[in-house]
């Protein structure tokens, strides 16, 4: 059996940025920009509550630079804050 290992770790995330205290928040994380937007709006839908909504001014997709043990996240670009469904009224 072959070893699965990497010479460059391949990482990328989605970040929550709050207009409050709370700063950043992880929203999800995986190995391709494909996975990241396959699969923030969904984790953002489950993780925060209306009120924590509001407070998001922005989503930050981010790749890790560097090794595994000793890089930054860099920021890559900016996704859609995805917003509530309209509900249309049938009265």
């Amino acid at each position: 059996m072959q070893p699965l290992t990497e010479a460059k770790a391949q990482g990328w995330r989605a970040i929550a940025l709050f207009q409050d205290e709370r700063g950043e928040v992880l929203i999800y994380l995986g190995r391709s920009t494909a996975q990241i937007r396959a699969g923030y709006v969904e984790a953002y839908l489950e993780l925060f509550d209306d009120e924590e909504k509001s407070m998001i001014q922005a989503i930050s997709m981010q790749r890790w630079h560097g090794a595994p043990d000793a890089g930054r996240w860099l920021n890559q670009s900016a996704l859609k804050v995805p917003q509530p469904s309209k509900m249309l009224n049938a009265a």
